[in-house]
């Protein structure tokens, strides 16, 4: 169906779910009209659920991330350690670590990763709360859980030269990279290769 042809009221949200990542004008058509479908009540529950997204969420002050409150649930917990701050990208990895249950740190959300190519420059990221952070003295560790692409290791590389120069005390490390389990080394892809050989470990 042409676009031109839909209701007006279609056409909008049609042009609104189009917008978002992942969806294209068929997938947003499809949802459109599945939402058409609902009972009254539904429709209006999810129209609610988006407007209180915006209203009932707030960026944490210690780790800006989304959170009802500030300190966010995890800041507050005086049972985690305070001396390691883990350094994500974005919000959905530091629910990817937590979900494993296995890190007992403190977090940071830089909100992105440096891409000069996108215009992604150090200025638009969380740098200054990330040093404000690191110079309460607390911190003995700084984790690197930022990925393998090209984007990561240009945002590595600038918080090593940061905390070379500004706070020489801390440590820095980064998640382990290489084969994942259960992997045979003959399908591995050259670059994962390389980092598994780089990374290498004493048994």
């Amino acid at each position: 169906m042409e676009k031109n042809a839909l209701p007006a009221p279609l056409r909008e949200l049609v042009e609104r779910l189009a917008g978002l990542p992942g969806l294209g004008p068929k997938s947003a058509l499809r949802i459109a009209l599945t939402i058409l479908k609902w009972p009254r009540e539904r429709a209006d529950a999810l129209g609610r659920s988006i407007l209180e997204l915006r209203e009932r969420l707030c960026f944490c002050d210690r780790c800006l991330s989304l959170a009802e409150s500030s300190p966010c649930p995890l800041c507050a917990d005086a049972g985690r350690e305070q001396n390691q701050l883990c350094l994500v990208g974005e919000w959905d990895s530091l629910l990817a670590m937590e979900e494993g249950g296995f890190y007992k740190g403190q977090y940071m959300v830089l909100g992105g990763l440096l891409a000069p190519l996108d215009g992604v420059d150090a200025a638009q990221l969380e740098f200054s709360a990330l040093r404000r952070r690191l110079a309460e003295g607390e911190v003995r560790e700084l984790i690197l859980a930022l990925g393998t692409t090209l984007e990561a290791e240009a945002t590595a590389s600038y918080v090593k030269n940061m905390l070379d120069r500004e706070f020489p005390g801390i440590g820095l490390t980064r998640l382990a990279q290489g084969i994942p389990l259960g992997a045979e080394v003959k399908y591995v892809d050259r670059e994962t290769l390389r980092q598994s050989l780089l990374w290498r470990q004493k048994l």
